[in-house]
């Protein structure tokens, strides 16, 4: 069976927003025109591609093997453009970027502020969210991550490693118990997450502490920076949040230290390949030179 690409899209669509609402509005056309283009592709297959669930739609077998297909098949028309002038283009246009908010608040407004400079053609929209941004729903074009993603059809790119520290005031310091070691924390104020609405492993910084109680919780690291910042009590702050709040001090430095990861995450292939590409590479560029920028500073 010969398959139309404008088939192909309309399914591509589907697969992405897992609705045929979603892909009707991002398609500009009628749900049940949706509907209709999707039932004649799986006519023409001989195979159902999706299977209906509470979450919405959900691929097969078949439609898993055709959305490989058919996204090789958009990379193909896509690349229409030749490398000359992709390479004019330079960066230009909107891109969506999701980021957990301690990313968000504390590097990406300099970081994207300057890309935006450097390129007058260039517009940034920056999801902050405690949590993990979905890209299947298209809640952004692309994510940056504090873990590695296992599974998908996605292209992850290591950004850099990151520093964190236990931090505090010096004004809430001259006032509270010793400090000597960790087993000291117990007499503290902590501020912290929300323990139930950690969204991923990597940042149970508190936990794996052995950190019981948290006094002052948020599920926003903004708010728990800001607790801190004030002399609200001792909490892990990102290293390159430090110079931001000139009265923090780290804690217990010698002992305590943490290390992670941010990760670019991204679909892979998609007719906007080459310009996220573009915007991928400058991105980590600047962001790896801010993250030393700042540590060096804290």
């Amino acid at each position: 069976m010969a398959i139309n690409w404008d088939d192909l899209r309309i399914f591509l669509s589907v697969a992405r927003q897992d609705s045929l609402s979603g892909a009707a509005r991002e398609l500009r056309l009628d749900p049940a025109t949706v509907g209709r283009r999707v039932a004649r592709l799986e006519a023409g297959l001989g195979a159902p591609l999706f299977v209906k669930s509470p979450q919405g739609y959900r691929l097969t077998e078949a439609g898993e093997r055709l959305v490989r297909q058919a996204e090789q098949a958009e990379l193909a028309i896509g690349a229409g453009t030749s490398e000359a002038a992709a390479a004019e283009e330079g960066l230009s246009g909107a891109i969506r970027l999701g980021a957990p908010d301690g990313c968000a608040n504390f590097l990406l407004p300099q970081v994207c502020a300057q890309l935006c400079d450097a390129h007058p053609g260039l517009e940034v929209q920056i999801v902050a969210l405690p949590r993990i941004v979905d890209l299947s729903r298209r809640e952004a074009d692309m994510a940056i991550a504090v873990s590695r993603p296992s599974s998908g059809r996605l292209t992850v790119q290591k950004i850099s490693d990151y520093g964190l520290s236990l931090a505090a005031h010096q004004g809430y310091l001259d006032g509270a118990p010793p400090l000597q070691g960790a087993a000291d924390l117990g007499a503290h104020r902590i501020a912290g997450y929300i323990p139930d609405m950690i969204f991923d492993s990597e940042l149970d910084y508190l936990g794996a502490l052995g950190v019981e109680r948290v006094r002052l919780a948020s599920n926003s690291v903004a708010v728990q920076f800001r607790w801190i910042a004030q002399g609200a009590g001792i909490g892990v702050v990102h290293d390159f949040a430090l110079p931001q709040a000139p009265g923090l001090v780290r804690v217990l430095h010698e002992e305590i230290s943490m290390t992670r990861t941010f990760w670019l995450v991204r679909h892979a292939g998609g007719r906007r390949a080459a310009r996220h590409d573009r915007f991928a590479q400058a991105l980590i560029g600047a962001l790896r030179q801010e993250i030393a920028r700042l540590e060096a500073l804290a």
